[in-house]
């Protein structure tokens, strides 16, 4: 199945649909007494379901449970822009029976992997309309499931999770551009756990979206471990920097163990088998195309080094003309100046001072 064909079935998925097999579900084994159909709890969550059918963003997936009404799962797909970007995270909620009383109480599918502040390896949630984290809490019967899964998707997985924490200042730059290179291999771990064992209902999305995005993800992996651009920020080819940015030995090391993994994740999901050449050979050309791009760098590299050098050496000659003519501006700033007085004064012809420098 090509790229094209892989995205339309993605989108085939229902984003809402009403399910009945909930048994892998993180409160499965939660016994709460039933929720009577006349109840407050009951036509909330119906209006809940409602919201959430004609309102969801298109990079959000629910799927509820016909034999129980209180539980709810969800799939966030990664925003453009972010170190999550193109990747999957799943949440379960549980509709408690006082709801909307109460705030729904959340798990995040970690895998035990701890890729951002408010998401904890142990699955637990941090989030002010769960009323788990500092800031605006749950209203009841203003709140809404879809607020909470919208926070979820901006608020959480964001540009920069490392400013999640409180109190982290804006100059601390440098350690969430380390913490959003950790966060990316961790979501390409999440990848691979996902693709070995897909959360119930959500196994063909799982599939399809790893398929149809599987090419960019590769790329992205190659071009954030080259330096190219930072992470988060790749989309094509013209989201490269003018210059390469310096990448850390960890960052390098992990990419090395995942980049593989991943290749190896995403061959067996090929629609004719893990056999099928077209994911190898479009490695064949990343790989050329990494390095052609390696060498352009180096190129552009050195041919600035030789204008810095020409650019030196003319401050220099100027500099020593400005003391032989008492000159007190800047050598730079008055080059054409001191170029038109030797000149005038016919001191130096003009391949001379071509010469010099």
């Amino acid at each position: 199945m090509g790229e094209e064909q892989a995205a339309s079935v993605t989108k085939q998925f229902r984003q809402f649909d009403v399910v009945t097999d909930y048994s892998d579900h993180e409160y499965a084994e939660l016994k709460n007494p039933p929720i009577n159909t006349g109840s407050a709890t009951y036509k909330t969550i119906m209006k809940e379901w409602k919201v959430l059918r004609d309102s969801l963003p298109e990079s959000i997936y629910v799927r509820v449970y016909e034999g129980r009404i209180d539980l709810l799962r969800a799939v966030i797909v990664g925003a453009s822009g972010t170190p999550y970007h193109n990747g999957l995270f799943f949440f379960d909620f549980q509709f408690p029976p006082s709801y909307p009383d109460v705030p729904p109480q959340g798990h995040y599918k970690s895998f035990g992997l701890h890729l951002n502040p408010n998401l904890y390896d142990s699955g637990y949630i941090c989030l002010s309309l769960l009323n788990t984290w500092p800031g605006p809490k749950w209203e009841p019967w203003r709140s809404t499931m879809l607020q909470v899964l919208v926070s979820l998707q901006a608020l959480v997985l964001n540009e920069k999770p490392y400013f999640n924490e409180p109190l982290l200042l804006i100059w601390f730059e440098k350690l969430s551009t380390r913490y959003n290179n950790d966060v990316f291999v961790m979501s390409c771990k999440t990848m691979m756990f996902l693709l070995q064992k897909n959360p119930n209902n959500f196994e063909d999305f799982i599939v399809e979206h790893f398929r149809s995005h599987g090419r960019d993800i590769l790329t992205a992996c190659k071009v954030y471990t080259e330096g190219f651009a930072t992470v988060g920020h790749y989309q094509n080819e013209d989201s490269f920097l003018p210059e390469r940015v310096h990448v850390s030995s960890e960052f390098k090391d992990s990419m090395t163990w995942v980049y593989p993994r991943l290749v190896k994740a995403f061959e067996k999901i090929q629609k004719n088998g893990p056999n099928d050449p077209s994911l190898r050979n479009f490695i064949s050309q990343l790989d050329l195309m990494i390095g052609k791009t390696k060498a352009e760098y180096i190129q552009k590299l050195e041919e600035n080094k030789e204008e810095n050098k020409k650019r030196m050496m003319k401050l220099d000659f100027f500099g020593k003309l400005k003391e032989i003519f008492g000159l007190n501006t800047s050598a730079e700033s008055n080059a054409a100046g001191i170029e038109a007085s030797l000149l005038e004064k016919g001191s130096v012809g003009t391949k001379g001072i071509e010469a010099c420098y």
